[in-house]
Order: C-alpha cells, then structure tokens, then sequence
C-alpha cells in the first residue's frame, strides 16, 4: 500500500457538487493498493500515520501528532499511486489491484486508523471526486508499506 500524505491547513472532498468529507488542521491521505497487498499491510502503514510527528512545536520542530494538535483526516482511494509511465505515452496500471480487493483493504485502513484514535473522513470509493486542500508547509510525503519494518 501507499500513500501520498498531505499536512493540510483544511481540506474538503466534493462528488457531484456535494461536500461529502470536510476537515481543518490535519492530513490528507491519497491512498493506493497494489497487487498482492494484505489487511497486514494496512495495519503497520496506519500505525505508522496515526503516530507521525510532523506538526511543528512551540520551537518550530516537527514534534507533535494528530493526537497532539486534534487534527483529522480524510483518506481518499487513489489506484493511479500505482501507475507505471515507464512505458509508451499512456500510463499503465497493472500493478493496482482490483476494485474488488483494494476496496476491503481501503475500508480495512480506515477502521484501523479510527481503532488508533484517528477521526477519519472519506471520499466515495471508485468516485469521480474534486479533492481541494491547502497543504501546510508545503509538507507531503510518500509513505510505502513495504518500506517500514
């Protein structure tokens, strides 16, 4: 699984004119499942975000949480983290799993960041949605669940 994490200062999610997801000061999580991901998977990559400390302190340091600053999240499936543009013109997304096997999994995420104290928003799974936000810092950030031990 991965993730594209954007500090955000607020974001919003609109499908068909409709706000359906709406935060202040917290993350938003593009997130993308690749063939061959496992519900193990979700769990160590909401972990990992639900502890991240990367809210600046009284000092100007990436020290506080989400816990730390109250901050909230909306997590928006995304099989294009996925795409393979080595090739030709068009991108290919082999490596994204199927509709039927990341959406268990994007649902699964989003209980796991809840049962780790995260207020939790979503898009619409397989939606056309418009995503606005504006990213603090700017502060994104590329998170791998192959990469965390």
């Amino acid at each position: 699984m991965r993730v594209v994490l954007q500090l955000v200062n607020n974001s919003s999610v609109d499908i068909n004119d409709k706000t359906v997801a709406s935060i202040e000061k917290g993350f938003l999580l593009l997130l993308g499942v690749k063939n061959g991901d496992t519900e193990a998977d979700a769990v160590k990559l909401a972990k990992k975000i639900s502890v991240l400390r990367i809210f600046t302190d009284e000092n100007d340091k990436m020290n506080l949480s989400l816990s730390d600053v109250g901050g909230t999240v909306i997590v928006v499936s995304n099989f294009t983290l996925y795409a393979d543009c080595s090739h030709g013109r068009r991108p290919s997304f082999i490596n994204a799993a199927r509709p039927e096997v990341s959406e268990p999994l994007y649902e699964f995420f989003c209980n796991e960041m809840r049962k780790n104290g995260v207020d939790v928003q979503t898009g619409e799974f397989g939606a056309d949605m418009q995503v606005n936000l504006c990213n603090d810092g700017p502060i994104t950030l590329v998170i791998d669940s192959e990469d965390l031990k």
